[in-house]
């Protein structure tokens, strides 16, 4: 059957099973008379002398394309046999694993089947949901078949971000604020990323599920999914649906069993530029940009940060487009690793005059990169780089001031347990509420939907605010020009400007400074790894003797007051996280924490991370890692890193 589709909307034209005569001389194009053999859903509400801006139908107010024909498919839903899969339980982000093993056959299917298992029927039939991610490889793919399987679950419509792009941060805005032309909002959302992880046909994929918040869906959730995965044995698809064309905008409908079904194919930077513009000044970001000495560059890493960087930074800001790396998306991110940090940022790292070679004369003012799916960030000044334990903590610190959303107070702030303390010295300053929580974005969401945090970040270069329930990438960038139009909002004219370090400097002596680094042990064998941890937690059982070997490692440090496995009860729910990561803290206020990361696809990622407070404003110049030095000795020797692990050295340094 053919239908003639004006818009959003389809109508019936001519063909064996039914005539139609439309009036096409005016835009409100009247169905003078449509006659069916056989009724469906979609027509039933049709009848003669039916205007489209009269009509009822959700989708009959747009403008109309008389040139657009395609297929309207009445589709039957198939119960295919599967077996489960070991290894599905999704991670603080959702399921990563390689391209090769999301391509056998059922697997991907498995997994959004428990999803919508794990949600009940009663949620799923007549929702709206969001499907889109960074669009690395397998993920055009991946969407035709979450369409697809959505039809046959009862979903009610399918949102999809032009040509499957959207940002995490993105999605969880168009799930907050997004309005269909039905009245309709979205409920939840497939985000298909593996974040920073590299993408291609040889690297990783992954998937996770948003709550109707626009957060990621809690342990309660993940843990059904999980199984779930464990005890499927059949799984429902629409394997008649046609694929839908995701890279025009309108709407294709179709019909089935439970009546009408919706894939809207809609902008995706409408929605988030439109909520950023309500965060931030952008009159007064406009007026830094255009001052000839303040120059900035941004790296998108070839993610999916470059389907916003153009229209924010170049047609929203009236940045020189000339300023913007790698922001053309592309399934295996250019061949390179979309990570924004000192070792993988390599273009923006050396334009920033970081990089091995010093010698470059016009170096921006300003740098700034994203990773695969535009939550993290990277914060660069003039060769100066911004920890993001610190980036956090001055934006706290200056949100009130210089970010109009915040114009009325922070409610609290809040950080997870590996990132630095800097922030705790800040809210401590401000009489804020403060909050101590696990890796993963969705604690923070508990506590900002129950309107107890405002600001919040992480030191994995996340960093964000209750405008949504994500870390927000682009964001974060937005929030240090503001501060920097701020500071320099009576300087516009003059021949200096305030620039990002003085600014890091000036805060360093008002809040003192924590020394910070990171050391990623990527791909270790899994099994080294927990008999790494597992070293760790024996250990702390006696803090005589773990003093014993800290002191045998050197002498300018102090001793271990308290060791211990981190636990955090949500003051929201009251739900416990436990084993949260390895924790021995110092008397100075030094800490040494370890943790497994969830967020690789393979093998098993270490994370060593090194803090030491500086209050005295005569030491906080320092070279970070020559502060820190004497700590990564005795970090090394306690945990036996390269007798368990066989490396010498970690394959990331941050």
């Amino acid at each position: 059957m053919k239908t003639t589709r004006f818009g959003r909307c389809q109508w019936p034209s001519k063909s064996d099973e039914y005539e139609s005569n439309i009036d096409r001389s005016n835009a409100n194009v009247r169905v003078k008379y449509v006659k069916f053999k056989k009724m469906t859903e979609p027509f039933q509400r049709c009848s003669p002398q039916f205007s489209l801006r009269e009509s009822p139908h959700p989708c009959s107010t747009l403008a109309f394309d008389r040139n657009l024909v395609e297929d309207m498919v009445m589709f039957k839903v198939s119960r295919v046999e599967t077996k489960p899969y070991d290894g599905q339980k999704p991670g603080t982000s959702g399921l990563r694993k390689k391209v090769k093993v999301f391509l056998q056959p059922h697997y991907l299917q498995n997994f959004v089947q428990a999803t919508f298992d794990a949600l009940s029927s009663e949620k799923v039939r007549g929702m709206t949901l969001v499907v889109s991610g960074d669009g690395r490889y397998f993920s055009k793919d991946a969407i035709q078949i979450i369409i697809k399987m959505a039809a046959a679950n009862g979903v009610r419509c399918v949102w999809v971000g032009q040509n499957g792009l959207l940002s995490t941060p993105a999605v969880s805005a168009v799930i907050r604020e997004r309005v269909g032309s039905d009245g309709s909002k979205a409920s939840g959302a497939f985000i298909l990323t593996a974040s920073h992880n590299p993408g291609g046909p040889n690297e990783d994929f992954g998937i996770k599920y948003n709550m109707e918040n626009g957060g990621p869906a809690p342990e309660g959730v993940t843990n059904s999914i999980y199984v779930n995965t464990t005890t499927i044995k059949e799984y429902l698809i629409a394997e008649d649906l046609h694929d839908v064309d995701i890279s025009t905008i309108g709407v294709t409908s179709f019909s089935g069993p439970d009546g009408h079904f919706d894939v809207e194919v809609f902008d995706s930077a409408d929605t988030y530029v439109k909520l950023m513009k309500t965060i931030f000044d952008f009159q007064s970001i406009q007026k830094l940009l255009s001052r000839p000495k303040f120059t900035f560059c941004y790296d998108a890493l070839h993610g999916v940060a470059g389907a916003y960087a153009k229209r924010i930074f170049v047609e929203e800001l009236g940045a020189d487009e000339k300023l913007l790396l790698n922001c053309v998306p592309k399934e295996d991110f250019g061949g390179g690793h979309p990570d924004p940090n000192l070792t993988y940022a390599k273009e923006l790292v050396d334009r920033m005059g970081l990089g091995k070679s010093q010698s470059l004369v016009d170096v921006p003012e300003f740098g700034a990169a994203a990773d695969g799916d535009a939550d993290r960030n990277m914060i660069l000044g003039k060769r100066f780089f911004v920890t993001p334990s610190d980036s956090v903590a001055i934006i706290a610190a200056n949100a009130v001031e210089a970010i109009p959303y915040f114009s009325g107070g922070l409610k609290g702030v809040a950080r997870s347990m590996p990132t630095s303390a800097a922030l705790d010295v800040v809210a401590k300053h401000l009489n804020l509420k403060f909050f101590e929580v696990p890796t993963g974005w969705k604690f923070f969401g508990n506590l900002m939907d129950a309107g107890l945090c405002s600001v919040c970040g992480e030191e994995s270069f996340g960093t964000g605010s209750d405008h949504i329930r994500e870390k927000d990438g682009i964001w974060a960038v937005l929030a240090w020009l503001s501060i920097l139009a701020h500071k320099n909002k009576d300087n516009l004219s003059g021949e200096k400007l305030v620039t990002v370090e003085e600014i890091v400097r000036q805060h360093w002596s008002t809040y003192g400074r924590h020394y910070y680094t990171r050391y990623d042990y990527e791909n270790v064998d899994a099994g080294a790894a927990k008999e790494l941890m597992a070293h760790l937690v024996n250990l702390q059982s006696s803090l005589s003797g773990v003093n014993k070997i800290v002191n045998e490692a050197g002498s300018d440090v102090s001793n271990v007051v308290h060791a211990d496995e981190f636990e955090y009860r949500d003051p929201v729910d009251g739900s416990i996280s436990k084993h949260q990561g390895i924790r021995y803290l110092f008397e100075d206020g030094s800490r040494l924490v370890f943790r497994l990361s969830g967020t690789g696809s393979e093998g098993a990622t270490i994370r060593l991370y090194i803090e030491q407070y500086e209050k005295d404003p005569e030491k906080t110049g320092r070279d970070s890692q020559e502060a820190l030095a004497p700590l990564v000795e005795v970090a090394l020797k306690l945990s036996k890193m390269e007798e368990f692990t066989g490396r010498s050295s970690p394959t990331v340094i941050t």
